[in-house]
């Protein structure tokens, strides 16, 4: 009975728990929606920093919230697009954008694994030549046939 009773009470304190603990709707940052929704739009052309794998916009790091911050308050003070992104790659490089411009500068990413596929294919085709090459049967003249059946008789 005592079980019954504890059970109970763990089940009813479970559901108390968690219809209190319920989420709320999301408040949004700003209130400007126009705001926001630019920020959403500059940031998604951002990397993360800290990620780096994932773009401004969906980071959840503290230094993606600062730099969102941050984008706010360039977006508040009336700089363009091209303004605030200017000025992040003057603060941070190139590699913040996702798609950094094409210049001496940023080929290496642009055209790197490219040079390194070329490569890979040029070592691919020298190794498979050389390993044909030994692989293929020799040709034995008659003379050197009739030597090798009298060095296996004798």
């Amino acid at each position: 009975m005592k079980r019954l009773i504890l059970n109970t009470a763990l089940a009813v304190s479970i559901v108390l728990f968690a219809s209190v603990s319920t989420g709320r709707e999301a408040v949004p940052m700003a209130e400007d929606p126009k705001l926001e929704a630019r920020l959403v739009d500059i940031s998604q052309e951002l990397r993360c920093l800290v990620c780096q794998n994932e773009s401004l916009a969906s980071s959840h790091a503290e230094l993606a919230d600062d730099l969102r911050q941050e984008v706010r308050e360039l977006i508040r003070s009336g700089k363009s697009d091209q303004d605030i992104k200017d000025f992040l790659v003057a603060r941070y490089g190139d590699f913040v954008l996702y798609r950094p411009e094409v210049k001496p500068l940023t080929w290496v990413l642009w055209f790197g694994p490219f040079l390194l596929l070329a490569i890979a294919a040029i070592f691919l085709g020298v190794y498979l030549r050389q390993r044909r090459a030994v692989a293929a049967p020799a040709v034995m003249t008659d003379d050197e046939r009739e030597r090798a059946k009298q060095l296996l008789k004798g």
